[in-house]
């Protein structure tokens, strides 16, 4: 028989996915050594953060305050900050929620890690966001579009 994973009801599941995220984090070869070693990530304040912020993401109710562009963008001039980071982040972000997770919110707050990541890459790079390459755009999308550009009768 097999588990069945939970959703992410509450802040006792954000909790264990920020905390299981970051252990995953501070021992990746790609990216722990920014964590570490470059932004030398006080993990005592940072976590309760990633707390207060996902659960504001998921439920508006963490109180998150800060700046995350701002966080990110001092480090570009310190390390790669660019594409494969941030892509490598979120392969990392998901394989976690889907590890311990299944459901509306699980797939919501991959959606919004997905989001976050491609706006914070392309403010701190000053490039132009992916999800709105009009390579990117799918026919559903264009059809959406055109619809809206339509006068109104």
């Amino acid at each position: 028989m097999f588990e069945t994973k939970p959703d992410i009801a509450g802040r006792t599941e954000i909790e264990t996915l920020v905390n299981t995220f970051y252990d995953r984090i501070r021992t990746d070869e790609v990216l722990g050594f920014i964590f570490n070693e470059v932004a030398q990530t006080n993990w005592t304040t940072h976590l309760p953060k990633m707390y207060a912020f996902w659960e504001t993401v998921l439920f508006r109710t963490g109180g998150f305050t800060g700046n995350p562009i701002a966080a990110h963008a001092k480090l570009v001039s310190q390390t790669p900050m660019g594409r494969a980071q941030f892509d490598h982040w979120l392969q990392l972000f998901r394989s976690t929620v889907d590890d311990l997770f299944a459901g509306e919110r699980a797939e919501h707050i991959k959606s919004c890690a997905a989001d976050m990541a491609n706006v914070i890459y392309a403010r701190i790079n000053q490039v132009p966001d992916p999800r709105f390459d009009p390579a990117n755009v799918t026919p559903e999308q264009r059809a959406r579009y055109a619809r809206y550009q339509q006068p109104a009768a």
